[in-house]
């Protein structure tokens, strides 16, 4: 158990006793706030008999209570109380003899938290004192402690099981457990012989307008959200209590009303149905059959993991960037119209006002993209001619290192061939062959892995560039004979994202290479490229056969691309 906090404020001392007069503390428990208010009063009337009790224990022990600490409607099957907590702290910062309860099962109703608290009572040097119970610290004392604690323990696990046996009961007779659902009140009538007995009645107020929406959700004319704004213009409200008043309804809230069988008279308890003694309040037909519309309309419009489409994952709101998600609207008439809805408004996470857009306008909108962006036989070349030269280049400068690398691993297998030959000299023994033959296939793989991955780095990046630049020349075409499975895969091939603004233009973040590809910069640069190359070229060199290709015929410089990978 860990104690709460002290409290900041200076603790308040019920009296200022006499010098060497032993000091008290009591503590005061009341399991349900209902007890708590009983009678009108703030304190009901458990909590001032324990205090009186209590305080004649004090007396005869010749101490005096000088803090009082009252748990009020908190039940002792928890061991974090407040004011157990804050007196647990003050014992240990005050010089207190005495810990006074009612009883023990005011402390504590499991074994486990009543040795804790006991505990930390007793390295307090706190004697905890019953006013009802013959507990202390002697043997027999301890016993009796012990056993009262284990047959309060078995008190509260025992009220536990008659309580759900009583509401069980209750239940299969067709009772109500519990607060009745809005349009029905919890009332108390008296039979015959004048015995109270507590009912439901269908309340006046309420239970017509819970009535008339049943019926208007039966006919599959209305929505959950518009059921719930016509419900509040008509001025439905939940029912006030004392401390909370009347306030309209959630859209959750008429939801689970409209999937409550309280209101075709069947009661639910712990899972299972029993027929219900109250009035029912719409007929089963109807009930079921909102049933069914509700099922309808959650298989119409569902999250988008049930909703598959080739742009799901692609498509995001040009305003507020959430998701759009699939929603598959029906009419009146029955017709189905595919729409691509915000996310983040459709859950009420965001302010946005993104309207819904037609699946249709979304796909010619991707569509019109790839036209725009397919890029022509002549700029392809451009810009596949200048990239290999900057591969080249790029190479080039790093051959340096690679000669480095090759010249390492001649050494190394030199090295190893020698090492060999002294072994069959028996120049060395056989452990030092082994140690050192590891440290060479160790630096060799090392080189190795190094010199590949210079060809297989420059290799590889030739031929991606390649296939991106062939998919971008036909991207249109490509597009347009696509399955919808293809199409999600060209898709994620080129976006990352793509934003639909509120004008329905799109915002296009692509997938690498494409974002440098499709940069206009790096465009005007291969262009400019090309041409210069084109002007590089000589009748001389076209004779010779040497220096055809288009990267061959530019000087060592080059001309560099704008900045990419």
């Amino acid at each position: 158990m860990n104690p709460a906090p002290a409290r900041t404020d200076p603790v308040r001392s019920l009296v200022d006793p006499p010098q060497g007069t032993a000091l008290a503390v009591s503590y005061l428990r009341v399991s349900t706030r209902e007890q708590a208010e009983k009678g009108g009063t703030d304190e009901g009337f458990s909590i001032p008999a324990q205090r009186e009790a209590n305080r004649r224990k004090a007396e005869a022990l010749g101490a005096v209570v000088i803090e009082e600490f009252v748990d009020a409607g908190e039940s002792a099957r928890k061991a974090d109380r407040p004011d157990l907590m804050r007196m647990i702290q003050y014992v240990k910062q005050h010089k207190v003899s005495y810990c006074i309860v009612h009883k023990v099962d005011r402390l504590a109703r499991n074994r486990a938290d009543d040795v804790t608290i006991h505990l930390a009572l007793q390295e307090a040097g706190v004697m905890l004192v019953s006013a009802t119970e013959n507990i202390d610290e002697t043997p027999s004392g301890m016993l009796l402690h012990g056993i009262m604690s284990t047959i309060a323990e078995f008190y509260s696990r025992n009220l536990a099981t008659e309580v759900i046996k009583g509401m069980t009961q209750k239940a299969a007779g067709g009772g109500t457990n519990g607060k009745a659902p809005i349009g029905y009140l919890n009332v108390r009538i008296r039979d015959e012989l004048g015995r109270e007995a507590r009912t439901v009645q269908l309340d006046p107020d309420r239970a017509p307008l819970i009535e008339w929406a049943f019926k208007a959700y039966a006919s599959g004319d209305w929505t959950v959200s518009q059921l719930h704004d016509e419900l509040t213009s008509r001025g439905l409200t939940s029912l006030p209590t004392p401390k909370r008043p009347a306030k309209p309804l959630a859209v959750s809230s008429v939801h689970r009303m409209l999937t409550n069988p309280y209101y075709k008279g069947d009661v639910i308890y712990r899972g299972i149905g029993y027929k219900g003694a109250h009035q029912p309040l719409v007929p089963a037909e109807v009930w079921y059959q909102v049933q069914s519309v509700l099922t309808a309309h959650k298989a119409a419009c569902e999250a988008t993991q049930v909703h598959d489409h080739y742009l799901k994952g692609t498509i995001y709101c040009g305003l507020c960037g959430s998701r759009l998600m699939v929603c598959n609207a029906k009419n009146r008439h029955g017709n189905v119209y595919p729409y691509f809805v915000c996310a983040g408004r459709h859950s009420k996470r965001t302010d946005c006002t993104r309207g819904a857009i037609l699946i249709e306008d979304v796909e010619h909108l991707i569509e019109d993209y790839y036209q725009r962006v397919q890029i022509t036989p002549a700029r392809r070349d451009a810009l596949a001619g200048m990239l290999h030269h900057e591969f080249d280049r790029l190479m080039s400068a790093e051959t340096d290192e690679l000669s480095q690398l090759t010249a390492n691993r001649d050494r190394l297998e030199h090295e190893q061939d020698r090492l060999m030959q002294a072994h069959y000299a028996d120049a060395i023994p056989l452990s030092v062959l082994k140690r050192e033959q590891d440290r060479i296939l160790g630096e060799l793989d090392h080189v190795n892995r190094r010199i590949d991955a210079h060809h297989g780095d420059y290799a590889d990046a030739h031929a991606h560039l390649d296939d991106a630049l062939n998919l971008l020349e036909n991207c249109a075409a490509i597009y347009a004979r696509c399955d919808d499975a293809n199409r999600r895969l060209c898709n994620q091939a080129f976006f990352t994202k793509v934003y639909i603004d509120e004008d329905d233009q799109l915002r296009v973040e692509n997938n690498r290479p494409f974002e440098m590809l499709l940069d206009p910069d790096i465009n005007a640069n291969a262009l400019t490229w090309a041409a210069d190359a084109d002007k590089a070229r000589t009748p001389a060199n076209d004779s010779s056969g040497k220096g055809s290709s288009l990267v061959r015929r530019v000087g060592p410089a080059g001309l560099e691309p704008a900045t990419y990978g």
